[in-house]
């Protein structure tokens, strides 16, 4: 019954808050595509890895300059029609890929695809503001992440099946649930862009999401602790970016053949850890401020990868999966909360476009540097690295959180 209770925290919300739960579940379970996109290329259209790598670079690359069109289109014509219509176009780009076979078309469209979903992304950040507050925008992110975990738990082993049985299923399968998805979104989430009215009386609030004129640097530029959150935030993501780089190198190293089935309980153990523990560590944190929070969640990560120095048995890989999954959940729930709150309310669509692109930097570059790291030393000496990058991002988030508190202060005086 306790248990139960822990949900209590997501009763409340606005209704929309939990169709877009639904909708991410059904959207994140159907997710088939880009976790086979490597196997696809290489087995199927018989690419070199340099090559596959290639083709997932461009479709990673592509994402960006979407989500940037997607954030402006956001601010001016709506989030939800802008939502429906690009990530539509992102649904409907993998149907013939279905019926093309081995054509070396499949890449392209996959790359086409990747940026008409960069372009719908914005929009989907930018309701979730729209349609909360301050006071309950933990607990509406929480709940979408859980969600979207949810779908991954499931997602992959369905993926699986029809890749080895029923491969054009792969495409068919994430199109089909995609448009459920939306069409979840069409029919029971109303237009969350704020109207006129509601930006002119904006400007008279003291809080940062009041609406601002200008373009969006400039418009960022009067928001440094918001800019100063995203340059730490690209240290968190860089350090993130090694439980799928480096741990794989290091469960290879110490169980050799059986490597791979390790990364697989790792994985597993991580989605399984979210899923649990979200509900938990929400309610348990739920008084905090978000860059304090952030500022724990770097400890965790110090401890998690940091411990992997040491490790040498499958349990102790496990138990620090746990805890850096514990830092994880910390940031994704959080991260969010602290761009809504700090983000105009004109510009919205924008800022779930840019600050995103800044934060993720370091998740882009962290296994190309420490690819360079280990070929001149050794996978091992990772994690002191990582251990002490998390320490001087929880310094940094702490020392934000404390410049915060001053600025209150100093609010509440005047």
């Amino acid at each position: 019954m306790g248990v139960f209770k822990r949900f209590n925290n997501y009763r409340g919300l606005p209704r929309s808050i939990y169709i877009i739960f639904l909708a991410r579940i059904i959207n994140s379970m159907g997710a088939f595509v880009y976790p086979f996109l490597t196997y696809f290329f290489v087995e199927n259209l018989g690419l070199g890895e340099h090559t596959a790598g290639q083709y997932i670079l461009l479709a990673s690359t592509a994402f960006v300059p979407g989500s940037l069109i997607g954030g402006k289109l956001a601010d001016h014509f709506g989030r939800k029609k802008i939502l429906l219509f690009f990530q539509s176009l992102a649904a409907l780009t993998l149907i013939p890929c279905a019926f093309l076979g081995n054509s070396m078309m499949i890449p392209w469209l996959l790359i086409l695809s990747s940026f008409f979903s960069g372009a719908a992304n914005p929009s989907s950040g930018a309701m979730v503001t729209d349609l909360t507050n301050p006071n309950n925008r933990q607990e509406a992110f929480s709940l979408l992440y859980l969600g979207t975990n949810l779908g991954i738990a499931v997602g992959p082993l369905i993926a699986g099946f029809l890749y080895n049985n029923y491969i054009e299923w792969i495409f068919l399968g994430d199109a089909i649930t995609t448009f459920i998805s939306l069409i979840l979104v069409l029919i029971y989430v109303e237009e969350t862009i704020p109207s006129e009215d509601e930006v002119k009386d904006s400007f008279n609030k003291k809080d940062d999401e009041k609406a601002e004129e200008g373009n969006l640097i400039l418009v960022l530029l009067k928001r440094p602790a918001l800019l100063a959150f995203s340059a730490v935030s690209t240290i968190y993501s860089f350090v993130y970016s090694q439980h799928s780089f480096s741990i794989p190198l290091q469960v290879r190293e110490i169980f050799a053949a059986n490597g791979p089935k390790v990364f697989g309980w790792v994985m597993t153990t991580n989605a399984l850890s979210v899923i649990i523990l979200t509900v938990f560590i929400t309610v348990i944190m739920r008084d905090n401020k978000s860059t304090t929070n952030i500022a724990v969640a770097g400890i965790f990560y110090a401890i998690g990868f940091g411990m992997l120095y040491y490790i040498n048995s499958f349990y102790q890989v496990i138990l620090s999966t746990v805890i850096w999954t514990i830092g994880e959940i910390l940031i994704v729930t959080n991260s969010s909360v602290y761009i809504a709150n700090h983000t105009p309310i004109s510009h919205r669509g924008r800022f779930n476009a840019v600050l995103p692109i800044i934060s993720g930097f370091g998740y882009a570059v962290g296994p190309v540097i420490m690819g360079k790291y280990i070929e001149a030393n050794s996978v091992r000496m990772v994690w002191p690295i990582l251990f002490a990058l998390s320490l001087g991002a929880t310094t940094l988030m702490y020392l934000l959180s404390l410049t915060e508190r001053t600025e209150v202060r100093l609010v509440k005086d005047n």
